[in-house]
């Protein structure tokens, strides 16, 4: 397991990596000062399984650095962690495609809880949006009452195990599909619902009803 952490703060980083020694399978982790030296690593190793992205950075913000492994990286979860924000840039984070937003004033354990259930292919909705329900729906365009262009039957299936959280590879072999065949399936079935990463799909399909293990309604 390889985790990256990308933060311009020395002490931080360290901090975070003695954190995540606490995970089970204690991972390898890479660290960058900003999102230059984040971006150069993550080409560098593709087998990436967590980015830990700090919203304020020298060179960039949040949600820029969202956009940029969103168009480089689609399959790779990144969790923003972050000093102090408010709701509506947790909402703009989550819509951006990020798995899960960790104000950095939270216990450790809250940390490793987030991390794991990221891991396991979950989202991590801040208990701030959680119960904010008069808030406006995340990916608004993916969610505006209307289901998207009609899913093939092989796409639904590559969905439905995107929603129960399994890696390309995964869905290759549960499926008896090439892994390219796969990729193929999901860049359709993010194009279906006119999002940019895996999180953001399965976010709009289960507004759209889909649940792990098939669809209700």
């Amino acid at each position: 397991m390889k985790i990256l952490v990308v933060d311009d703060h020395a002490l931080v980083r360290e901090g975070l990596r003695q954190v995540l020694g606490g995970l089970d399978e204690a991972p390898e982790v890479l660290d960058a000062p900003d999102c230059t030296r984040a971006f150069d690593l993550a080409a560098r190793h593709p087998d990436l399984d967590l980015v830990l992205l700090d919203y304020h950075l020298p060179d960039m913000n949040g949600l820029a650095a969202l956009d940029i492994f969103a168009q480089r990286h689609p399959e790779l979860p990144i969790v923003i962690l972050s000093g102090s924000a408010s709701p509506q840039t947790m909402r703009r984070v989550m819509d951006r495609g990020a798995a899960g937003f960790v104000t950095k004033s939270g216990l450790s354990s809250e940390l490793l809880s987030v991390v794991r259930l990221v891991l396991a292919g979950g989202v991590h909705m801040p208990p701030d949006l959680a119960t904010d329900t008069g808030a406006a729906p995340l990916q608004a365009s993916a969610a505006g009452g209307q289901a998207p262009a009609l899913l093939t039957r092989r796409q639904e299936l590559v969905l439905l195990e995107l929603l129960d959280g399994r890696t390309n590879r995964q869905i290759s072999t549960k499926l008896h599909l090439s892994e390219e065949t796969v990729k193929n399936h999901v860049t359709a079935i993010l194009r279906r619902f006119d999002v940019q990463t895996r999180t953001q799909a399965v976010l709009a399909a289960e507004r759209h009803g889909y649940v792990a293990g098939g669809r209700v309604g």
